[in-house]
């Protein structure tokens, strides 16, 4: 992908560009905790965006998505929300000025091999891959902590994802063979060295298509925000969910609601097997880290609700050979996209062969499969 990026837009521009990228991401553990001041354990992936880039003399900004072969041109004063790819680059832009960078007009090719809704976090790479590109071209000297914030706010007010940090953190930050265990309220890391011989990391794509900005993920973070509220009054230091014990939402219940309640059992019990699983990776105890899996997918499925048919279906298949898929679960928002299994390697093929003809048979569609490696973070590559 990036000799054809670097070549589009050297033909197409008649200069040499800086080349950057910008993984996908995973995450082994903490699903819809990033947003509760949680901790999560997110890992770049060798699934990513390639940009070509050059700064402009003027304001405007001509962009080309090889991919899509789609090209437009705007100002950066002319920064208007839509409803295509552009509205994150937009975003980008703004948070850039917003901080009092003085940007200009850029030139810009990009493409990649991110599946798009299947959990990967395209829009974050696709983000996170711009703004480390506007740094470089234009020496803000913003760090990447800066980066991944302003990655986050393009998705907040530019296309209507209420997100947290997380996928913005890993895809500037992410380390080669390795997870990070990031904490959402200190936006600080530990690395995790995730190098085994026993399994691989595969992803199994539903083929069903989320919109993360649809109202059921906006839906649980504010039913989340609203709990601390009833939390505070017998508990006022609490500030987040990240600061409730079990203990401590039973005594609450009633107050909740009995849905609100679920979402809060689900966010507590999540943080608490985040720790665990950390604590088991360190001890390279892979039977402990999958059996947590599991249990976050049943958390998902049942107190958060966010999973659906054909994941449930990919998890159990996953669940009834234990002894060579250690751990299962849907990964990303939930309401479609991936599963991210732990597979030994020597059942590999089975497993995909098994999953293939059971899922189409079930469902009539062809799943996609993805071995996914952990890879480093944004950054400039020529």
């Amino acid at each position: 992908m990036t000799s054809s990026v670097d070549q589009f837009f050297t033909n197409f521009f008649h200069c040499a560009p800086h080349i950057f990228t910008a993984p996908g991401r995973i995450n082994l553990m903490g699903e819809h905790v990033d947003y509760n001041e949680g901790v999560v354990m997110p890992a770049a992936v060798n699934y990513s965006f390639t940009f070509a880039m050059a700064a402009g003399q003027s304001d405007k900004c001509n962009v080309f998505a090889h991919d899509l072969q789609e090209g437009l041109s705007f100002s950066i004063y002319d920064l208007n929300p839509g409803e295509t790819w552009v509205n994150y680059l937009m975003g980008v832009l703004d948070g850039f000025m917003r901080r009092g960078v003085a940007v200009r007009g850029v030139d810009v090719v990009f493409g990649g091999n991110i599946p798009s809704g299947a959990g990967m976090s395209s829009s974050a790479a696709l983000c996170c891959g711009f703004a480390t590109g506007l740094n470089d071209l234009f020496r803000a000297g913003l760090s990447k902590v800066e980066l991944a914030r302003i990655a986050q706010y393009a998705e907040h007010e530019f296309a209507g994802v209420n997100c947290g940090l997380m996928d913005q953190y890993a895809s500037l930050l992410g380390e080669k063979d390795a997870f990070l265990l990031l904490d959402c309220r200190g936006v600080t890391h530990e690395v995790i060295p995730f190098a085994t011989a026993e399994v691989e990391l595969l992803l199994i794509d539903s083929k069903v298509k989320h919109n993360l900005a649809a109202t059921a993920y906006n839906q649980r973070r504010a039913r989340c925000e609203e709990s601390v509220a009833a939390l505070q009054q017998k508990f006022p230091q609490v500030r987040s969910l990240r600061d409730v014990e079990p203990t401590m939402l039973a005594a609450v219940g009633d107050a909740l609601g009995p849905e609100t309640w679920r979402r809060c059992r689900y966010v507590v019990g999540e943080m608490q097997r985040v720790q665990k699983a950390a604590q088991a990776l360190r001890a390279n105890d892979l039977t402990t880290v999958g059996g947590l899996m599991y249990q976050t997918h049943e958390g998902l499925r049942t107190d958060y609700e966010v999973s659906c048919a054909e994941l449930d279906f990919l998890v159990a298949l996953a669940a009834a050979d234990r002894n060579h898929v250690p751990g299962a679960r849907l990964m990303g928002g939930g309401f479609g996209g991936c599963t991210i299994n732990l597979v030994k390697h020597s059942y590999r093929e089975a497993f995909i062969e098994k999953v293939r003809h059971n899922y189409f048979a079930q469902f009539k569609k062809e799943p996609d499969f993805y071995s996914v490696k952990l890879e480093a973070g944004a950054r400039l590559i020529a």
